[in-house]
């Protein structure tokens, strides 16, 4: 038989959704094919991993010629993949199903046909270890059941009765449908014991539905980009695990720029992000984000100090040393990297980062004795090591990175804002300190701020220091960094990071649209409102067909690039669909 990934091949990042449930995530394609799931967690190995070149399918397809769109129900990761064929139109409904089980994967997939009559094809190849663990142990139950192995994952199929299978081939079965009717999938991936009753539909897909809906607010009218906030929250909580870890992005080894070697995993919480999550998060008053972020960053400063990594699992334990997948093929222009070195590394700012997060928390009343400890272990670090070199927020060389060391200066200057006057006095002594330092090492000749004290251009990653509270935004500083933001590094009202040498910005990476979101808040600080929705409608826009966004915008091809979705620019939209709704006329 030919193999079932020439069946599905890739396709552009923009054409796929996810479903998640918080523990992990599956991006499923144009052709109803599950493209990428590990199992059981974000960090696993994947169980279908074709989107970067290993084996493994769990697709729905209808038969024949089709178009293809979808949709997300509101307020949640349930997406509803359509087809319009040449004889009718059928929708098939998906969800990882919540509350969600650690070691046990629920994928809920509902068809429902609406005209005419279809025929679909259904078809199951799990294959364990990114492909390699073919199915073992396969049989039938008198009620239809399937059941099986692959490697050490356990599977259990519900819906197929009618499924065969040929030698080593996926279980396949095909489902004559007219308007009307409708069928249920049930696929349960374990590294435990299943439950011995099955799982029911109905039962699960209601489960999932109140999930989703008491996880995510319906946020006012008036709040600009509404469905995309609420949408964002919707990725942030699904990215987020029961233990409080959030997943920086629910993939690996997509490139962000083809045949350079930039192919990273970033399935693991980075405190940064975790802290751009809790805070937007907060601007909403959604507690539940909020306090996860806060709970797990004040767990790893609590256990680590000043020795506080960058990332962890999402369950808190060290990210495994980067390697190489050899035996994938990889995503097209790009190469398998199993594991991160952000775990050799020391960020400066996420001690800023942390402060700013429970400041955040204190202020909506949610800190106690606990969080305040991790608050104090957070300002001694910076005391210890605000004068080293690091790594800072774009994982370089290290180096005395600006933006790190101003990051410092405004979570000191925001936590001091709410600890009471013993400890207010000492922080503002120690942010005044760091930021007299800052001002004598790294300021332009041009009145702006500069990447380091040897490093002369100007990085949009500036841009948030202001924002926070680091400086007022009418200091000249603030005011010429945007100015040479604004000059050097958009375009097109998209946002590049950095100039790369002297080659044009769109020849070395991406529009990054965190960074377009850093401008949109910038702008709105300056109370210039207009050109900060301008900037924030167009950063909006760049987004998959189906709302998600990844870390990068290539401009000129219109495509997204790098891991997906990313959690950070969606918490950055969701910060911006807060602040820019106050101030903006309505």
């Amino acid at each position: 038989m030919t193999s079932t990934s020439e069946w599905y091949p890739p396709f552009v990042l923009r054409d796929y959704a996810m479903i998640a449930d918080g523990e992990r995530g599956a991006l499923v394609g144009p052709r109803g094919d599950i493209a990428w799931l590990c199992a059981p967690a974000w960090d696993s190995d994947a169980v279908f991993s074709n989107l970067i070149g290993g084996e493994g399918h769990y697709a729905v397809t209808p038969l024949g010629r089709f178009t293809w769109g979808g949709h997300y129900d509101a307020r949640s990761l349930v997406w509803n993949s359509r087809w319009v064929t040449s004889d009718g139109v059928v929708e098939c409904r998906e969800a990882l199903a919540r509350p969600a089980v650690p070691d046990t994967v629920v994928i809920l997939r509902h068809i429902r046909v609406l005209r005419g009559e279809v025929r679909m094809r259904a078809l199951l190849d799990v294959r364990a270890g990114f492909g390699v663990e073919r199915m073992t142990g396969i049989r039938k139950d008198d009620h239809g059941i399937w059941t099986g192995r692959s490697g050490p994952i356990s599977f259990r199929w519900s819906g197929a009765p009618s499924a065969h299978r040929r030698g080593s081939n996926p279980l396949q079965t095909e489902l004559a449908l007219r308007a009307g009717d409708v069928h249920d999938l049930v696929l349960e991936l374990t590294t435990g014991e299943f439950h011995s009753d099955i799982v029911s539909p109905s039962v699960a897909w209601d489960a999932t539905g109140d999930a989703w809906q008491s996880s995510v607010p319906d946020l006012a009218e008036t709040v600009i980009g509404r469905r995309d906030a609420e949408q964002a929250i919707a990725v942030l909580t699904g990215l987020t695990s029961t233990a409080g870890g959030m997943s920086a992005a629910a993939t690996m080894s997509l490139p962000e720029r083809s045949w350079t070697g930039r192919n990273y995993d970033y399935r693991y919480a980075w405190i940064r992000d975790q802290c751009y999550g809790g805070r937007a998060a907060a601007l909403h008053g959604c507690n539940r984000l909020l306090d996860s972020a806060v709970e797990f960053v004040s767990q790893r400063l609590l256990e680590d100090g000043p020795n506080l990594k960058p990332a962890y699992t999402v369950r808190g334990n060290q990210v495994p040393s980067e390697r190489s997948l050899s035996m994938l093929s990889g995503y097209p222009g790009g190469a398998d990297k199993l594991g991160n070195h952000v775990n050799e590394q020391f960020q400066l700012d996420t001690f800023g980062e942390s402060l700013e997060l429970l400041a955040a928390a204190g202020a909506a009343d949610r800190m106690d004795a606990h969080h305040w400890k991790a608050a104090e272990a957070a300002v001694a670090a910076i005391e210890e090591r605000w004068g080293e070199a690091d790594a800072g927020i774009w994982e370089l060389d290290d180096q005395h990175w600006t933006h790190s060391r101003l990051t410092c200066v405004s979570g000191l200057r925001a936590i001091s804002a709410i600890g009471g006057p013993d400890r207010a006095a000492g922080w503002s002594a120690l942010a005044d300190a760091i930021l007299a330092d800052v001002s004598g090492t790294c300021m332009h000749p041009g009145g702006r701020w500069q990447r380091s004290p040897t490093d002369a251009r100007v990085d949009a990653a500036l841009l948030i220091p202001p924002i926070r509270g680091a400086l007022a935004p009418n200091d000249p500083r603030t005011v010429a960094t945007l100015e040479a933001v604004e000059a050097e590094l958009a375009q097109e009202d998209y946002v590049y990071r950095f100039h790369h040498g002297d080659r044009p910005l769109a020849e070395a990476e991406g529009a990054f649209v965190l960074c377009g979101f850093f401008l949109a808040l910038a702008k709105q600080q300056q109370g210039d409102h207009m050109a900060a929705r301008v900037i924030f409608e167009r950063n909006r826009s760049a987004c998959s067909t189906t709302g998600l966004f990844s870390e990068e915008y290539d401009v000129s091809q219109r495509q997204l690039r790098g891991n997906y979705p990313q959690a950070f620019v969606h918490a950055l939209l969701l910060e911006c669909s807060a602040i820019l709704t106050d101030g903006y006329p309505r």
